[in-house]
This record gives structure tokens, sequence and C-alpha cells, in this order.
């Protein structure tokens, strides 16, 4: 069900109002540029600062406007098991494939809160749920073990790993079971995590370069990891650029370079760096979007 690149799409603004119809032009650019499915609301999407009802409005119009041609997993992790259950059954209500379920931050549950938390989710929304452990933010790293557990509860069948772990996939494919999708949440280990047993990554870089991430993603479904590494090669400097500042920041400018949207961010986040924004060109050039 859910493979190859996804990218982590981002929330346009405009004059500090989601931006609609550029979000929808988007949306139908990823489909054109064969972008496996889209995650709308996730980090990326700036979820820390929507409002719930901006939150549920990109949600609603993403699934809108795909129709059906792909997925879309819609982000809809909290540190607050409650407000993740609305979101869930939001994401429900429209029409959504899965839901992007972060492990909660800040208030540091132990395994067994994580287990908890994600059990109670599973239990009161028939929506399929992707695990998505980050513990650079989030701050708690879920176990191969209590996800292991996890995913032998019919609903949870993936995780977004962005531990930067490549070991990490194998020990969990020892304890979820082959058949557990694991995608990456890291760019510039996607394509050794797709070696280890993944079978895609949700993509920041993929906002700005979806044919070629898409690309990268279908040699390594089909086992050709040499053409993999070359488009990893060329798309390397881009993965490295647009983390050099908060990674969002810097996918917005790279699309506002190629005038895909505004390079508008909320604060606390604040635009690139002139150095950054060399840097990002830079690699734009390399990677061949731009001359």
């Amino acid at each position: 069900m859910l493979k190859g690149s996804m990218p982590a799409l981002v929330t346009p603004f405009y004059n500090g109002k989601v931006d609609i119809e550029t979000l929808k032009k988007l949306v139908e650019w990823h489909i054109s540029q064969g972008s496996h499915g889209l995650v709308p609301v996730g980090t990326t999407g700036e979820s820390p600062t929507l409002s719930h009802e901006e939150h549920e409005m990109v949600v609603s119009q993403v699934v809108r406007t795909a129709a059906g041609r792909i997925p879309v997993v819609a982000g809809a992790g909290s540190n607050n098991t409650a407000e993740a259950l609305r979101f869930m059954k939001h994401a429900k209500s429209v029409g959504a494939d899965a839901a992007l379920v972060v492990t909660p931050y800040y208030n540091k549950p132990t395994q067994d809160g994580l287990y908890a938390h994600f059990k109670m989710l599973h239990d009161e929304c028939d929506l399929p749920i992707v695990i998505y452990n980050i513990p650079g933010r989030s701050v708690v790293d879920m176990t191969p073990q209590t996800m292991g557990d996890l995913a032998k509860l019919p609903g949870i069948i993936a995780v977004k790993d962005a531990t930067g772990d490549l070991a990490r996939v194998c020990d969990q494919r020892a304890a979820c079971g082959k058949d557990f999708i694991q995608i990456s949440g890291e760019d510039a280990t996607a394509h050794g995590f797709n070696a280890q047993g993944g079978v895609g990554c949700i993509s920041v870089t993929g906002n700005v370069a979806p044919k070629l991430c898409s690309a990268l993603q279908n040699a390594c479904l089909t086992g050709d990891y040499a053409l993999a590494l070359e488009l990893q090669d060329q798309l390397m400097p881009l993965h490295k650029a647009i983390f050099t500042e908060p990674g969002l920041v810097g996918v917005k400018f790279a699309m506002s370079e190629l005038g895909l949207c505004s390079d508008e961010v909320r604060l606390p986040l604040t635009p690139l760096s002139d150095g950054t924004k060399e840097l990002v060109r830079m690699a734009l050039r390399h990677a061949g979007l731009i001359n």
C-alpha cells in the first residue's frame, strides 16, 4: 500500500494564511512528477504552528485534490493522545488512507506509555497507523521490541524511521516481521535504508525534486541499486543544503527558486540566511533543477 517517494508536503503560505490554491497546484504537480504518495501536515507541513482548523483544512484539501490517485497519509501526531485521536478521526472522515503519528514529544513517555498511546489510537479509530519515530525531535525513542508488540495490532502497518540508524531496519524486521512496512524519514540515508529492507522514503527533498526522488525509489524497488546510487549522488548536495538550517525552511526556499510557492514560514522559524541560500542554489544546479 505504501512505498516509494512520498513527499512530506509543505504547507504554502501567503501573507500569513494558508495558500489553498497553491496547495492544490502542488498536489497536481507531485502526481504528474511521479510521487508515490503525499504526507500533509507533518513537521515539514509546519504542523506545530497550524491551528486545528488549518490542520484539518489542509488534510481535507489534499485528500480531495489527490482524489484517490495516490495515497495520502495524514499527519495526526500529538503529545496529547486525545488530540491525536481527533486528528485521526478527521483524517478518516475525509478519506485519508493512513495516519502518520509521531511518538509523543516533550512529555517523554516510557515504552509502556508509547504502547498505550498507539494502542488507544488503534482501538478508537479504524485508520491504518504509520508510527513516526524521530528521537532527535521527540526526545523519546521507540525500541524495536515495543514496535514489534505494536506491529501485532492489525491497524499498525508501518514505521517512518528517522533515527538515521540503518541497523535499526534489520532489528525492526526481526521484531515486526518482514511484511511490516519500513519507510525512511531521512533523505540522506534513504538509499541505504532500502538496501536493509525499507521500501520508501517520506521525503523533504521530494518537495523540490519529486521526479528524481521517485526515480531513486523506483530503482531501489526494482533492485537497481547502481542506478539508485547515481541518483543519490545527484541529490546528496541538495539533501545537505536543505538541512543546513531547518529543513522545511530550506525546502521552501528551494521551491521558491523554482516558482512553486513562496518561501514564507511562520515564527519561530525565520527565512534562510544568505549563505545558506547560495548553498541551496548550488545544490539545485548540481541536481540539474536550475541552470
